[in-house]
């Protein structure tokens, strides 16, 4: 179960200003500049929507900067879950493939070992085949990755600047994301909540695939 919060900013200089500040620099375990990593997502789905319609979403992502000789991708299915007040908590499961192409059985059996119910996800690929899956939208942004310890638990700060875009409409990114990768949601609760009282960040309910779903809407 993916579980992160999404804060929003009104400019670069405001979200990486958090990164200037004492009090994130005492929780921060890596205090050395760390290198952006660009990375584009595109999202598929059938042409009548069929993930959609079960609370899902197909992307694919291109991972630059990686070591790898080959281009490297993560493949990731979302699936239903919650959003309160930025609190996003949803299932997740990933694949790293160096194939861009989308593909449901190597995806199934790639992710066997993923903690979130596989059931669940077979039940929502149901009748989806991967030469109808066209894409809907797409994102492109640095990524700056911060790992940091807050109460009793371990956390990544991910902060993302760049352009999602859908049709011929487009949007900025500039936020941040706080993943809980071990411990108590309360912590990252309550780390979220600090943020948001030192500076003018905004919690956010809508996901970066949500954004470009309502800017296909609006066309």
């Amino acid at each position: 179960m993916e579980t992160e919060y999404k804060l929003t900013f009104k400019s670069e200089e405001e979200l990486f200003g958090i990164l200037e500040t004492e009090w994130f620099y005492n929780i921060c375990m890596e205090h050395e500049e760390q290198e952006a990593v660009k990375l584009t997502s595109i999202y598929y789905d059938t042409p009548d929507k069929k993930m959609i319609a079960r609370g899902g979403a197909i992307r694919v992502r291109n991972i630059s900067d990686s070591d790898e000789e080959e281009e490297t991708y993560e493949h990731t299915i979302k699936l239903g879950g919650k959003v309160d007040n930025g609190l996003h908590q949803r299932y997740e499961w990933n694949y790293k493939t160096f194939s861009k192409y989308f593909s449901k059985e190597e995806f199934l059996d790639g992710i066997s070992r993923s903690e979130d119910p596989s059931d669940i996800l077979t039940s929502a690929l149901d009748g989806i085949e991967d030469d109808e899956l066209v894409p809907l939208c797409k994102t492109k942004f640095n990524r700056t990755v911060y790992t940091f310890g807050y109460g009793d638990s371990i956390m990544e700060a991910c902060f993302d600047v760049g352009k999602l875009s859908a049709g011929d409409k487009s949007e900025p990114i500039c936020e941040l994301e706080l993943e809980l990768i071990s411990g108590d949601v309360v912590d990252l609760m309550d780390m979220a909540n600090y943020i948001v009282s030192k500076t003018d960040a905004r919690f956010s309910n809508d996901s970066k695939f949500k954004r470009c779903m309502k800017l296909l809407e609006e066309e």
